[in-house]
């Protein structure tokens, strides 16, 4: 009784993690200072590198074909206090045909810093995303 409880709790489990990612994703790990990211077709994959005292907002965008026309716009957000505005301290956008990355300035500040990122293919604003990391 208890192997049969165990192989469907094993089975649930499977199901249940096959759910959460989608079939066209996949774990990557880049070069020195990237983090590692689920890579999912036309999704941001946004990170921070620090640089110095600051900090590097970076994005990168796997499109549905390597020829397919990609953006990505990657931006370092900053906040004064609790519950004021979020604002745009630091941007960078690509433009290009398959894979586009895109890396910020270096930002110095002691503020609460947040990085987003908006990518997807080019000619159809309706499919690009939106990806954030957590206040930090």
């Amino acid at each position: 009784m208890r192997a049969r409880i165990a192989a469907l709790m094993v089975a649930v489990a499977g199901i249940t993690a096959s759910m959460a990612v989608p079939a066209s994703a996949s774990t990557t790990t880049s070069g020195a200072g990237e983090a590692a990211c689920i890579t999912v077709v036309n999704h941001p994959c946004v990170w921070l590198e620090k640089d110095g005292g600051g900090v590097v907002g970076v994005a990168q965008v796997s499109p549905a074909s390597p020829t397919q026309p990609t953006v990505v716009q990657v931006e370092v957000r900053t906040q004064r206090a609790w519950g004021s505005p979020w604002v745009t301290v630091a941007s960078a956008t690509t433009v290009t045909n398959g894979f586009a990355k895109a890396v910020t300035p270096r930002v110095v500040t002691e503020h609460l810093r947040m990085i987003c990122a908006v990518g997807g293919p080019l000619l159809d604003a309706s499919q690009r995303v939106t990806s954030c990391t957590s206040p930090f």
